[in-house]
């Protein structure tokens, strides 16, 4: 913590909080005093981060598919009624789906991506603005991707969702115009993750060739990210060290979009 950004005594909702990303986040928001809400929909893997945090730090687990409205609005309600209010919302859920080309993509893997991707992202800003709104304060921080700036082969439903992230993103800052409720996003690039993991697979099943080797020889720092690397950039995101940045998205990348 030597930024010295602390968080004490903030409300942190944070979506997506058993992968790789939303653990890191979690621990940090809660090691800088935040209090946290961790939504997923796998209890089992919610379960062990949550068990995870610094035994001082007070948390909420609540399971949730974020593509429910009535799920949504359930965890929402909860994190008020238990913490009085949301100061901060880490919206991060998000799946990559199936990795095949366009013209082989069934439409209903498409749209699931959409689904988690996009209207997940959507029901958690319309349910938690009101909240921050009735408050005058609040920081968003949506999850998009570099596969929201540039495109990728065999994610074109990823890269599509994500696209639209940053445009949701946007769009929600300019509708906060002169309130105190910021929105942000983050664009993770490689990162040593069991989506990137995924993704890559995939790809040598079909014969490809070795991808992380030929991926890495693409980003300046020549190296996968580590989502220990994402986390602080979404807990200054959450601070008053932001309070003149909104509507912006964040790469994380290594350099991989400098290009």
């Amino acid at each position: 913590m030597t930024d010295g950004i602390r968080l004490d005594g903030r409300i942190a909702v944070v979506t997506g909080a058993a992968g790789v990303i939303g653990t890191e986040t979690i621990q940090l928001l809660a090691a800088r005093g935040a209090k946290i809400v961790a939504v997923d929909r796998d209890a089992g893997a919610l379960k062990r981060a949550v068990a995870e945090l610094p035994a001082s730090a007070e948390a909420l687990a609540l399971t949730a598919d974020v593509t429910s409205e009535e799920d949504v609005i359930g965890y929402v309600a909860a994190a008020v009624k238990r913490f009085g209010t949301i100061d901060i919302f880490y919206n991060n859920a998000g799946i990559e789906g199936t990795i095949t080309p366009i013209v082989k993509m069934s439409l209903t893997d498409f749209r699931r991506v959409l689904d988690v991707n996009v209207v997940g992202v959507f029901l958690g800003m319309k349910h938690v603005l009101p909240v921050m709104l009735k408050a005058n304060k609040g920081s968003i921080i949506n999850t998009a991707s570099i596969a929201g700036v540039i495109g990728s082969a065999e994610v074109a439903v990823y890269s599509a969702s994500k696209h639209a992230v940053i445009g949701l993103t946007k769009s929600a800052a300019q509708e906060c115009t002169g309130t105190n409720v910021r929105v942000n996003c983050v664009c993770p690039g490689l990162i040593d993750s069991r989506m990137l993991s995924a993704i890559v697979d995939a790809r040598v099943g079909r014969g490809a060739p070795a991808p992380v080797e030929k991926v890495v020889d693409r980003v300046p720092q020549r190296r996968l990210g580590l989502a220990r690397e994402v986390a602080p950039i979404v807990a200054f995101l959450a601070s008053d060290d932001a309070s003149y940045v909104t509507g912006s998205a964040y790469t994380v990348d290594g350099g991989r979009t400098s290009a």
